[in-house]
């Protein structure tokens, strides 16, 4: 039994622009050609089809599933078996810090005093942090910081210092003070939007931490006015006085939904994802709700915004959008109507 393309896609729910991408990169090439010139898809062809989307719910990018089923002592078992090892991992993990907590009660148990003001705050940081970035993105981002902690803890006190003061964030002072720290944050998190976002997420929604590093939620606020401010002053050679106000008054969903849908979009970016995949045309979706809400639904206030993003690096200073993400998100959303392709 032969099955054409657009058979294939809707049976198995894959998008027709999808196996057409699978083919051209060489990953799953149909076995036959009608007459027409259609793709045909025997059996095997589905097998293999088969394979490579259990790989993808393994999070393997298309570059790996191609190397992994062109090595001919690689099975989908051997794939599982990573897996296994990557969960492992995480396993010694909690073991460590569950021995960790058995040793203070011990010495607890036996009288001995600690001190445990410290060892609990090590205790909290590390389970909190295991709670938001894995094993090797923790050890990344200590190694980032290690270059810049002393500078981290004079931005910290500087900017607690103009908030005391009442400074406003339209100030020089205040402007500089922001311009500073999104270069540090890019730093740190080495310009990664997985990163910023979940860091963005940890220091909002753990008071012990803000406590112990004087990143305040007051603070975030602050920094956050400060940058807005400063990008919407690059706006103003785009907009209208008008249309800044609105961007000026409908920028918090902006503010607080775009760092997650940026790491999203890398995501599927790494993953190679077709830009027809449904998961990314629900990420071209959400992109254009939230200009929607931020600039407003004429075509052109969008054609304005795409041109500051064109022109202006330092509006996208330290969100972790480039011109290749703003390529492939744009190329999906020209692919948001219902496709009819052979």
């Amino acid at each position: 039994m032969l099955l054409k393309v657009g058979e294939l896609a809707r049976r198995s729910g894959i998008t027709v622009r999808t196996l057409h991408h699978y083919d051209a990169i060489g990953l799953l090439r149909p076995s036959a050609r009608s007459d027409a010139g259609y793709r045909l898809y025997n059996r095997a062809d589905i097998a293999r089809l088969h394979q490579i989307q259990a790989m993808r719910r393994l999070d393997l990018s298309l570059a790996d599933i191609g190397a992994l089923l062109a090595r001919p002592d690689s099975t989908l078992s051997t794939v599982i078996e990573q897996q296994i090892v990557a969960l492992t991992r995480q396993i010694d993990r909690a073991t460590d810090l569950r021995d960790r907590l058995n040793r203070l009660r011990g010495q607890l148990m036996t009288g001995e005093e600690p001190d445990l003001a410290d060892w609990l705050t090590t205790l909290e940081l590390m389970t909190m942090q295991d709670k938001y970035f894995t094993h090797d993105e923790q050890k990344q981002l200590r190694l980032n910081k290690a270059d810049m902690a002393t500078d981290w803890l004079a931005l910290i006190q500087s900017a607690h210092g103009l908030i005391d003061r009442g400074v406003a964030v339209e100030s020089a002072e205040a402007q500089a003070l922001a311009a500073r720290w999104t270069a540090m944050v890019d730093n740190y998190t080495g310009g990664d939007p997985r990163l910023l976002s979940r860091l963005d997420a940890m220091h909002r929604s753990e008071p012990s931490l803000q406590t112990q590093s004087g990143i305040t939620t007051e603070l975030l606020a602050y920094l956050t006015r400060a940058i807005r401010h400063s990008k919407l002053d690059l706006y103003a050679k785009y907009f209208s006085p008008q249309e800044l106000q609105r961007m000026h008054d409908h920028d918090s969903r902006y503010v607080a939904e775009w760092p997650s849908l940026v790491a999203d979009i890398r995501r599927e970016m790494e993953r190679e994802t077709a830009v027809d995949d449904p998961v990314v045309q629900r990420l071209a979706q959400r992109w254009i709700d939230i200009v929607n809400s931020y600039v407003g639904t004429d075509p052109e206030a969008h054609r304005k915004l795409q041109a500051a993003y064109d022109n202006e690096p330092a509006i996208l200073a330290g969100t972790g959008i480039d011109r290749d993400l703003l390529a492939y998100i744009r190329e999906a959303q020209l692919t948001l109507q219902p496709l009819q392709q052979q």
